[in-house]
């Protein structure tokens, strides 16, 4: 009888692993459903906070003839690609917040992952070439303009897009050639890599592999290469005599350093832990971290931290209010 009720069982363990998933469900804050309009308000605040702040800094280091150098070239970009990858994630959650829905296709799914990946890719290699702009200009002042001209700095740029997206594209075809056929729910806000992986059938060694491949070479050689330039710099700036000229030197790189901590520090907890050892909860805080609020913290700390800015800030002011008097 035991026998019989075991293979019972089994029999309907094996037709529900036959079932194949076609659209999952992005839990998010279900949990939390007294909060949803006030977490629906916060959110749109800040995703509106973080377009207007970034289009802010694109807007002046365009038009700002005091901004045309390859490091606000550089700023302009990865402002670019912050707006991009919250508009990704964050008009989603929103309208998950006040559906309360969260259903979401398979190719939605995919093309939502993709993205995510691939800017937040795109925002380490611009954070390394951003190092390395600082390390010509304050190590190699003379040669800076010869070194860092117009066309480098778009070959750069170029470069890092080139190198992230077949990588990207490979990823995801990867992930979402698994088997989905369990649990369909994602205890997660958007589509990311470890809470999808929890959902697969099939073996995930090869992704997991892959996955700490693709990590140590988008997160830790560029680390090591934004170490190795802030070593230089580090070195050159103590040699100068005037304590002026030091302080100068630190704050131009005092603002970018930030910004690395913060997204290194949460990239590698997320992406290089352990799969066994990640709680769903930690997860969705450190992806609230870098999907929203280190974008928001990104303009603050890049403006009220550059003199250049502050005063360019300043001329735009002027110029609008003297546009709205006449």
């Amino acid at each position: 009888m035991e026998f019989v009720l075991s293979a019972d069982k089994k029999e309907i363990k094996s037709k529900n692993l036959n079932i194949s998933i076609t659209e999952f469900v992005l839990l998010g804050f279900s949990d939390v459903p007294q909060l949803q309009w006030m977490l629906f308000g916060i959110f749109l605040f800040m995703y509106l906070s973080i377009l207007i702040s970034n289009s802010i800094i694109m807007l002046i280091t365009r038009t700002d003839s005091a901004l045309q150098t390859p490091m606000y070239f550089f700023l302009s970009n990865f402002s670019f690609v912050e707006i991009c990858y919250v508009t990704v994630t964050i008009p989603r959650m929103l309208m998950d917040l006040c559906t309360q829905k969260g259903t979401i296709s398979l190719l939605s799914c995919a093309v939502q992952l993709c993205f995510v990946i691939m800017l937040g890719g795109m925002e380490f290699l611009l954070l390394t070439v951003m190092a390395y702009d600082r390390y010509v200009a304050i190590c190699n002042p003379l040669h800076y303009p010869l070194v860092m001209n117009n066309k480098v700095c778009v070959q750069l740029v170029a470069a890092c897009w080139i190198c992230i997206i077949p990588v990207v594209t490979g990823q995801t075809y990867q992930i979402f050639s698994l088997p989905y056929c369990g649990s369909n729910k994602i205890h997660h806000f958007f589509c990311d890599i470890p809470p999808l992986l929890k959902l697969a059938c099939g073996d995930t060694f090869v992704n997991n592999l892959a996955i700490y491949i693709a990590s140590v070479v988008f997160i830790m050689v560029p680390f090591l290469l934004i170490l190795v330039s802030y070593g230089k710099i580090i070195c050159n700036v103590l040699k100068l005599a005037t304590s002026g000229g030091r302080s100068k030197a630190f704050s131009t790189c005092s603002s970018h350093l930030i910004v690395v901590v913060l997204f290194y520090g949460t990239a590698t907890i997320t992406y290089a832990q352990p799969k066994a050892y990640q709680s769903e909860t930690l997860g969705k805080l450190l992806s609230l971290f870098y999907t929203i609020l280190i974008p928001l913290l990104n303009p603050i700390i890049y403006t009220l931290r550059n003199k250049d800015i502050m005063v360019a800030l300043r001329k735009l002011q002027t110029k609008l209010s003297t546009y709205g008097n006449t």
